[in-house]
């Protein structure tokens, strides 16, 4: 099949992970209506009662009647949940309860007013959130709303009614709809039964006519919706042709850019740029050009920057904050370098002579655009510069008064004293020099002080007649507009020079700030450190009280924080909600805003291992850059204990591994150990049996010898386990009690009388040894163990060699043979469970005599080891403890 017919696998590939997306979360349909009073509440309860008929799980989570009979008949019959009530300034106000909505879990929930406004100690701020929430939970959600409260149509609507929608929805929630259904009704219907009272009250309907439902404002407004309506029927469509390989017209992408500014004016540059992007079907960027003029930005011009940048992230921007010298060329580069086809900015309103002396921001980006097109936006309502007064307030400071007046006081005293011997026009170079001083020491409000005192004390001082403020030659003029001009201009780059050194200081400040936690998290490999380094990097750079939350016996619990964090009730169940969410709540955000902390998700690309909490030390709020800040640190902080649950993991999984491969050796070994002597000793018992009457007394005698001495290796076998089993336990209790070194020798040699006979057995023991404090059985067993090892791994007539003697406090006894030996590097290493030798693996056994060895006599307080000994075999030394003499 030719490949133009075939899907394109990157768009296949994206449609199948949403749907798989879509799977764990629950489906919205919206009810679309273009006014109040359509029928909105009314055609969700009518689907509503068909799917509960159908035998679907329905129940009225919200559902506002405004008492009208027609819509109060059709919530019969369906469950309804009650609403949290919440008492505010002595009023009590009903909201969605949407915890018991959760708890209730049903198949489809009814919320009406998708736009509402929560009360302010709900959880979110906006009832879309609360509709999220079910979602992600899996449920259902029948809602309803009005296309006026789409965010990116907001300026629209309010051009069209001349009423400001305060409770908006982000664009978003409607491309999330799984289903919309237009609820249409003609404009002249509507205020029909406007008038019957069918909508509002009387008095409510009246001004109601007056203001909001006249036909023109309600047939624009049918026309937003039904356009709405046919973008997303015109979006399916264009998937179903994506998926099936349909082909069509298809447009040449577009990528745009707004520019914004501390203006209210940005605002609706950013909704128009959301719509064009819809509409478009593009990414869109919005961009802030930091200059060093934006360092004179108030409080307020700050606030409203940080609420158009919130706004255009809300509705899918890319946000950028760029520094640069000149507004125009750094926009213009960052579009050429980013392909960037659009560019939308608005259209200036100051005066046109302030254009003339300033430049007009729009003809520059223009101007350098080239193949670029730029959409100019205009607004009804002139936007006030927001750093207009900066100069004036530089102006007033009286510090900068003091300063140019001494600087051109020096100047001039010193003018004075030269100027019989040069020229007056000399003298300005020193003037300048002054300015420069100022602007380079003092900023730019002392250096244009400086500049313009310059100008009159030279004119007063230095030009006839001097002493007055009359110029008797026209030629010194053009040296007062040099003077003052290029004294300007040298404050105002000096000015530019030390707010550029300033950002640069800033952005350093935060560089290292970055740097400093990465490297002391990249130090660290316990987690305790790593929490304390989160909390000291954090308090300290952002001046704030800090507390982090892990996940503990299934809950998220508040594991460290600093000793001015007081956690309350309501931050615990925020920085669960953020857990649970991926998503920042708490102050200044829309998730639980009432709570005095921020809140912040501290997840990687696998998984969710935590909370941040912030709260500030001092009343204030969150700058952007300081909120991008610390979501940087909370992605740091989230690697660094992320990085310590992969390391465990991988322990935990080599651990796994190693235990696998034990138990596989333990299998091996057991099944091999137990089998021999047991094929033996039924060998023995079946010939003694079935020919008795054959066998003579040696043979008989030798059968049962054989038979006996393969049941104590046995029996040595099974204890071994039980007795590895007890010591990994901690079950192992002490009978300690003072016992002879001669005796414990000899009751280990005589329990391997039968092994030992052909051998030829040497003790050698110092005089005057003394008592061992110990428990005697399980000491007789360690030398058991090792003579058994002795004769295991030596020839049968070489010879093993007992000893014991004194050192201080303690008390050596060794076993030695003239066996094959072990090699130096596996010394350290034959005292590990299950470790076999390779040069031995042929003799059999299980790897744990060894082993048992060293946990009794550890568990005595002494130690073991092994040497090789010069000529051949091995010796095995352990020391106990001596009995004191009183």
């Amino acid at each position: 099949m030719n490949n133009k017919y075939r899907p394109d696998p990157d768009v296949l590939l994206q449609h199948i992970e949403a749907e798989e997306a879509k799977q764990t979360q629950g489906k919205l349909k919206i009810f679309l209506g273009y006014a109040a009073g359509v029928g909105k509440t009314y055609a969700m309860l009518e689907a509503a009662q068909q799917r509960k008929a159908e035998g679907a799980d329905v129940v009225a989570a919200y559902i506002e009647t405004h008492k009208r009979p027609e819509t109060e008949e059709l919530l019969a019959g369906l469950e309804v949940l009650p609403r949290r009530k919440i008492a505010y300034r002595g009023v009590t106000l009903e909201e969605m309860d949407i915890d018991a909505v959760v708890a209730r879990a049903p198949q489809i929930a009814l919320v009406d007013e998708l736009a509402h406004t929560n009360a302010l100690d709900s959880r979110h701020t906006k009832r879309y959130q609360d509709v999220e929430e079910l979602l992600n939970v899996g449920i259902d959600v029948y809602t309803t709303m009005n296309v006026q409260h789409l965010e990116s149509l907001n300026d629209v609507v309010a051009q069209i009614t001349e009423v400001i929608v305060r409770e908006t929805v982000p664009d978003r929630i409607l491309g999330r709809a799984d289903q919309i259904v237009l609820v249409d009704l003609p404009p002249e219907e509507l205020i029909q039964r406007l008038h019957e009272g069918k909508v509002y009250v009387p008095e409510q309907a009246q001004r109601a006519v007056r203001k909001f439902f006249r036909a023109g404002n309600l047939t624009a407004l049918r026309e937003l919706a039904l356009r709405q309506a046919a973008r997303r029927v015109d979006e399916q469509m264009t998937a179903y042709m994506q998926t099936r390989a349909i082909t069509g017209p298809w447009a040449a992408g577009e990528r745009l850019m707004v520019c914004i500014s501390p203006s209210p004016l940005s605002q609706k540059l950013i909704r128009t740029t959301c719509r064009l992007a819809g509409e478009l079907d593009a990414e869109w960027l919005a961009v802030y050009i930091e200059t060093a003029q934006s360092a004179g930005m108030d409080a307020a011009a700050r606030r409203q920057l940080a609420e158009n940048l919130r706004l255009a992230e809300s509705l899918g921007a890319k946000v950028l904050n760029l520094p640069g010298d000149n507004t125009a060329e750094t926009i213009t580069h960052y579009a050429h370098l980013h392909n960037v086809t659009k560019i939308i900015i608005g259209k200036p309103l100051q005066p046109r002579w302030r254009e003339v002396l300033r430049g007009s921001l729009v003809d520059q980006v223009v101007r350098r655009s080239r193949d670029i097109d730029v959409y100019v936006i205009s607004s009804q309502t002139e936007s006030q510069p927001v750093i207009s007064t900066h100069w004036i307030h530089l102006l007033l400071r009286w510090q900068q008064w003091l300063v140019a007046l001494a600087l051109v006081s020096l100047i001039s005293a010193f003018g004075l004293l030269i100027y019989p011997f040069t020229s007056p026009t000399n003298l300005v170079m020193f003037y300048l020099l002054g300015v420069m001083l100022a602007a380079i020491r003092y900023g730019r409000g002392a250096a244009i002080l400086t500049a313009v005192l310059s100008v009159v004390a030279f004119n007063v001082g230095f030009v006839p007649p001097r002493f007055t403020l009359a110029v008797s030659e026209p030629q010194y003029l053009l040296t007062f507009a040099i003077l003052g001009g290029v004294g300007i201009v040298i404050a105002t780059l000096a000015s530019q020079m030390r707010e550029h050194a300033r950002s640069a200081r800033q952005r350093e400040l935060h560089t290292s700030a970055l740097y400093s936690l990465s490297r002391d998290l990249s130090a660290m490999i316990q987690l305790d450190g790593i929490i304390q380094a989160v909390l000291r990097h954090v308090s300290q750079t952002f001046a704030c009280e800090t507390a982090l939350f892990l996940r503990q016996e299934g809950k998220l619990k508040p594991v460290s924080m600093t000793s001015g964090f007081a956690l309350e009730e309501n931050e615990l169940i925020a920085a669960r909600w953020v857990f649970e969410h991926g998503q920042p709540a708490g102050q200044e955000t829309q998730t639980l805003p009432a709570v005095k902390a921020r809140f912040l998700p501290l997840k990687t690309a696998q998984r969710m291992v935590g909370v941040l909490g912030v709260r500030l030390r001092e009343t204030g709020d969150f700058a952007p850059e300081r909120i991008h800040l610390l979501e940087a640190f909370a992605s740091q902080a989230a690697l660094g204990i992320d990085a310590v649950y992969l390391s465990e993991e991988a322990r935990q999984a080599q651990l796994l591994k190693e235990t696998e491969r034990l138990q596989s050796a333990l299998l091996n070994s057991i099944s091999h150990d137990l089998r021999t002597p047991l094929v033996s000793i039924t060998g023995a018992l079946s010939s003694l049996s079935h020919q008795a009457e054959y066998l003579d007394d040696t043979s008989r005698a030798e059968l049962i010898n054989g038979a006996r001495e393969e049941a104590d290796r046995l029996n040595r076998l099974v204890g071994n386990l039980l007795e590895m089993t007890r010591l990994e336990a901690n079950a192992v209790k002490l009978r300690r009690e003072p016992a002879d070194v001669q005796e414990l020798i000899g009751v280990a040699v005589a329990q391997l009388q039968p092994r030992l006979r052909e051998r030829e057995v040497t003790i050698d023991l110092l005089p005057d040894l003394p008592m061992v404090d110990v428990d005697f059985a399980l000491i007789v067993q360690v030398l058991v163990n090792l003579l058994d090892n002795a004769c295991k791994y030596s020839a049968e007539d070489s010879p093993v060699q007992l000893s014991a003697e004194h050192h201080g406090m303690m008390v050596m006894l060794a076993v030695a043979d003239r066996g094959i030996g072990v090699r130096a590097e596996e010394l350290t290493r034959i005292f590990d469970k299950f470790y076999r030798s390779e040069s031995v693996s042929s003799k059999g056994g299980i790897g744990l005599g060894l082993s048992i060895c060293k946990g009794i006599v550890e568990a005595h307080g002494g130690r073991i080891w092994a040497e090789a000994r010069s000529g051949g075999g091995t010796l095995f030394a352990f020391t106990l403890p001596a009995v004191q003499e009183q």
